[in-house]
């Protein structure tokens, strides 16, 4: 069998068509074999004559199979998940999907901020009861939006709110590189408090990381105005669950609208479910039409820098280099 350049497994794609997506690199790629793996003994099968392998996950096993491996390209944004020092010491580059996301997840957020500033939720409910009554609704413009996280996700929405005459504060690991926020500040307890404390809006768009990991908790809550929002499309495990039902219920904070969980998928008998000023999406913030021609660019071009033997600096998304 001759070499496959771009090989990409089905189990791996998010559940959306990835034929789709092999079109759109056969369509970028035409004088290249680009292969799908349908079934999980074909892609050990496959795996052994593949030059780049393209999904969400990569177990050890299929990885020892992939001798001729050169480069993993991730279909998502996040890669905490991968084996990413088994990949180095392979000898494979490892990139993301970061970008590709951002334009439909901002279009998301400004979703649930927009149900939430004018209390569409009230609108539907009387809706339901064939009811007409008037209610009062808010104002967006002039809220403090606190966006955590201004990687490409983070930056897009900040673009999208401030159209709507708000102030927006970005939390970011290097405040010194700033942002396109009206101020930025890092994790420091003491200005997280103090941000927070002003914060009418908070969208967790950060990955999840060592600092991330259960930020948004009880004392958070307690920090935030009562008539606030939260809005997660990061990762579930950045809030603590538990103390995001108990200021619920104690009304400590407003709402929340959820497109990530912990745990996930959230069980039915959840209590998250009942709650009638929360809206939950089920993971699919960063689908789009445009997702895979979205990827295919990015793995398409990096598929020729590889050709060429160019440096990894000239390549786009890379998380990780070889050894």
């Amino acid at each position: 069998m001759t070499d496959i350049d771009v090989l990409v497994l089905r189990s791996g794609t998010h559940g959306l068509p990835a034929s789709d997506y092999v079109a759109e690199l056969r369509d970028r790629l035409p004088n290249y074999r680009i292969e799908l793996a349908r079934t999980p003994q074909e892609e050990r099968e496959l795996a052994a004559d593949a030059r780049v392998i393209s999904s969400v996950h990569l177990s050890e096993d299929l990885l020892d199979r992939a001798e001729n491996l050169e480069l993993f390209a991730g279909v998502a944004a996040g890669y905490d998940h991968l084996p990413l020092d088994q990949l180095t010491e392979a000898g494979a580059a490892v990139t993301n999907a970061s970008g590709i996301h951002a334009p439909n997840i901002a279009e998301q957020v400004l979703a649930y901020v927009l149900d939430f500033a004018r209390n569409l939720r009230i609108g539907r409910e009387r809706q339901e009861r064939h009811h007409w009554e008037h209610y009062q609704a808010g104002e967006l413009k002039g809220s403090t939006v606190t966006i955590v996280g201004l990687g490409a996700i983070g930056t897009a929405i900040a673009d999208r709110v401030s159209a709507f005459d708000v102030k927006t504060i970005g939390v970011r690991y290097t405040p010194e590189k700033g942002g396109p926020t009206d101020e930025v500040i890092g994790f420091e307890e003491d200005d997280l408090q103090r941000v927070f404390a002003q914060t009418d809006y908070l969208i967790i768009a950060s990955p999840l990381t060592e600092t991330t990991r259960g930020l948004i908790d009880a004392e958070v809550f307690e920090t935030l105005p009562p008539s606030a929002y939260l809005v997660n499309i990061g990762r579930g495990p950045i809030v603590e669950t538990d103390a995001l039902v108990d200021a619920l219920r104690s009304n400590e904070i407003d709402g929340a609208g959820l497109d990530v969980t912990d745990p996930e998928p959230l069980p039915s008998e959840h209590p998250l479910w009942d709650f009638d000023d929360v809206t939950i999406t089920p993971h699919n913030a960063g689908h789009s039409p445009k997702h895979w021609s979205r990827l295919a660019d990015i793995v398409a071009e990096n598929v020729e820098h590889l050709d060429r033997g160019d440096d990894y600096a000239e390549f786009r998304n890379v998380v990780r280099q070889p050894e």
